[in-house]
Order: C-alpha cells, then structure tokens, then sequence
C-alpha cells in the first residue's frame, strides 16, 4: 500500500508541476508595430532642416515719422501695393500743397510772359512798317527790336520755370507717398513689429525707434533648407526627388525636389546648404518649421505614398502553417494572425495589427495563446 500512495503523490507532483511550469511567465523582447513609408526602401540620404521662404521682406519706410495707422495684423492676407500702415503726413502734404501753388504761379508768368511776347511781335511789326516808311529812327527800331527779344527769353525763362515746380511737385507727391508703406508683394503677415505711435526710422538708430513695420513672406516661395554633409553631398543633385516630414505633421509626408545647391562649404560644420522645393503645398506648411529630408534614388509610385503598418521581421512567426504575431497585453500575449507584405527599409509590412501595439520579437516555441510573460529589459 505505501508503494501506491508513494507513485500517486509523485504523478500529482508531476501534474502540479507541468501546470506550474506551463502558466510560469516567459521571459520575451518586445517591440512596437509602428508606422512606415515605402518610400524608405528608395532613400539614399537622410538631412534635417528648416522650412523658409525665399521671398521675405521686413517692410519699412524711407519716411521718418510717427505711426498713425496700421491696417494688417499677424496671419492678414495682402496683395502687392496694398497699404499695410500710414506715418503722419501732414507736413509733407502741406509741402506738396505749396509746390502744388508753385506750378500753378509758374503757369500764369507762362501766360503773362506769352501775351507780353505777342505784345513785342505786334509792336515790332508797326515798327518795321514805319521804319520803312523812314517814320522812326533806326534807335527807335532798335530798342522795339530788343524788347522783342526781351519777351522771347522771358517766355523761355518761365516754361523753365514751370519744369522746376512741377519737379519740386513730383518730391513733394513722393515724399507723401513715402509715408505710406505698401505690400511689395503678394503675401502672408508674420510679425506685427511696431503700433501705432512708434516712431518709425529707416534704420532705426534712435533709442525707442522701429525700423521694420511688419514682416511678411510669400507663402508661395516655401522651401527647406537642409544641412548635407559634404562627405554625402555626390549622392545629391538638382532635380532629385524628395520626401519631406514636417515635426509639426508628423503624421503626413510631403514631396519635393531639389531646387538648387548652395555653391559654398560651411566650414563649421562641414556641410552644404541644399534648398528643396515642395511638390505638395499645404496650407498648414509655416516658414521656420523643423523639416527632415530623405533623398530619394527615384519618384515613390503614386500607390506608395501612405503609410503602412509594419513591424521586425523577427516578430512575424510561423504556426500551423500561417504568419502571426504575438501581441502584449496586461502580462499576456494574444495570438494574431497576419499577413506579411513588402520590406520596408529594416521591417516588413503587415495587416492585422493596429500602430502601437507591443508584439513579441523571436518568439519560443513554448509561446502559445494566452500564455503569461515578463518584458525583459533589452
């Protein structure tokens, strides 16, 4: 009897066991199904950089003067000639009044000089008519003879004149104009750099004083400038595609092309300033924005420009005949089948997993469905 009661307390030893050992944690490396482009299998370098606008411009005014009117705020749309602000102007205006008056006085000695003048003519025809008929003397002809001439130079002297005050009109209406600052060209505000009463200087020199009025940029213009080390610089040329990430959107990616090289070394850093044109403009694309470029070995295809669930090739198992991925969750792993698609740079793409999930990397064979785990620490 002691030998039966001694085999069945081992076998219930070995039942507890197996079932201890087969519900014991196992140790696995986990990853994260995250997103990809298949645009990385094409990349022959990675750069980062900044999105600027290649046609920018701090408006001022050649005008000293104090702000009276500002008509544009940050994000304001404007068109070329458009008047974004007006310095006080009622001493330039009055200037441009008096050189107004100016012309019109050097037009009535115009007038005055040209009856004068037919006056002389009129006279020196009688004068002619009598002196033939020996009626006046030859002085007397003379002095008529010279009052002609008289009237011709002063007729002459006044049309300078009027050349001279419409000249003075013309600085006058300009420096009116110049204390109105307009859009020089189509554009976005960016910065709203002075308010009304400012004082507003062309360079400002003086303590309190602004310079620029606002910023602006044309949106239109937008390009990333990226650093390229000059080790890698033979992998870029004009033309190449791109593919553009913006830090502020992560989660779209945007074409490109390169526009041009800068034709100069930085010595500092070792690297060359290559400006990318975008392909796709996007409202939503602000100049300074953190950029990341991939220089691509050719176009991606249409079909290949979104994003693809993908995850270590190492993750992807096979059981009963078909690919699956272990996810975890709360200390234990569900079994999920997938179906595996194309490589994309270091992972493989997949259908059946969300983005985020934690999938186990080199699974045991002892895993199966269900079964508990411990993340080890890589």
């Amino acid at each position: 009897m002691k030998w039966w009661w001694w085999l069945a307390a081992l076998v219930v030893a070995g039942i507890v066991f197996w079932l201890f050992a087969r519900n014991a944690p196992v140790n696995v490396e986990v990853t994260t199904v995250s997103q990809a482009y298949p645009s990385q299998a094409y990349t022959l370098l990675n750069a980062t950089g900044y999105v600027v606008a290649q046609r920018k411009a701090a408006v001022a005014s050649k005008a000293t003067g104090r702000l009276e009117q500002l008509n544009v705020r940050e994000g304001s749309q404007v068109k070329s000639g458009d008047i974004l602000a007006r310095l006080e102007s009622s001493d330039v205006k009055a200037q441009m009044q008096q050189a107004a008056a100016g012309v019109s006085l050097a037009r009535s000695n115009l007038e005055q000089g040209d009856a004068e003048l037919r006056e002389a003519v009129r006279v020196l025809g009688r004068s002619r008519d009598l002196l033939a008929k020996k009626f006046v003397s030859p002085a007397a002809h003379d002095t008529v003879i010279a009052r002609h001439e008289k009237a011709l130079a002063a007729l002459s002297g006044y049309k300078a004149s009027i050349a001279v005050a419409q000249a003075n009109l013309r600085v006058a209406e300009v420096a009116v104009e110049q204390t109105l600052i307009r859009a020089p060209f189509d554009g976005v505000v960016l910065t709203k750099n002075a308010n009304v009463g400012d004082v507003i200087t062309p360079f400002s020199s003086a303590l309190g004083s602004q310079a620029a009025v606002v910023t602006m940029a044309d949106m239109a213009t937008l390009e990333v400038e990226a650093d390229v080390s000059e080790v890698n610089l033979a992998k870029v040329k004009a033309g190449q595609p791109c593919e553009i990430q913006l830090d502020a959107l992560p989660g779209r990616r945007f074409r490109g092309v390169v526009n041009r090289t800068v034709p100069t070394v930085d010595r500092a850093k070792a690297t060359v300033l290559v400006k990318i044109r975008f392909v796709d403009t996007d409202a939503s694309i602000l100049p300074e924005m953190s950029a990341k470029v991939a220089f691509l070995e050719k176009e991606t295809p249409e079909a290949e420009r979104t994003a693809r669930t993908a995850v270590q090739p190492a993750a992807v198992a096979e059981r009963d005949g078909g690919s699956v991925v272990f996810v975890v969750k709360d200390g234990r792993v569900s079994q999920v089948a997938v179906k595996s698609g194309m490589k994309i740079g270091e992972l493989v793409e997949v259908t059946g997993v969300s983005v985020g999930d934690k999938v186990v990397v080199r699974p045991p064979e002892k895993l199966h469905d269900g079964s508990a785990v411990a993340v080890s620490a890589k």
